[in-house]
């Protein structure tokens, strides 16, 4: 298994890719995060084409054990993100 690509790789990959400046990449780069973060923490959701979808997703109230003390608890409703891969880019990872 590789590394995952550190930000500046992809930085210097998407401004290669676009033909543009590292500075001009970095700066889309991080507009788009900004855009996908504002949208999934109000409840919506992104779908970047041919990557997946981003989306906020609630998680009702559960039990949940300690593994250290056994204990049984009760973990409140909560959100997280979920991302959904797109059917493009699995199909490409397999075959």
């Amino acid at each position: 298994m590789t590394k995952p690509m550190t930000k500046t790789q992809l930085v210097a990959a998407l401004a290669e890719e676009m033909g543009a400046e590292k500075k001009t990449a970095s700066a889309a780069l991080d507009a788009l995060s900004a855009i996908i973060t504002r949208e999934v923490s109000q409840g919506g959701a992104v779908t970047i084409p041919g990557v997946g979808k981003i989306a906020c997703r609630e998680r009702p109230e559960r039990t949940v054990r300690n593994p250290a003390t056994g204990e049984q608890l009760v973990k409140p409703a909560d959100k997280a993100v979920k991302m959904t891969i797109a059917k493009a880019l699995k199909d490409s990872l397999n075959g």
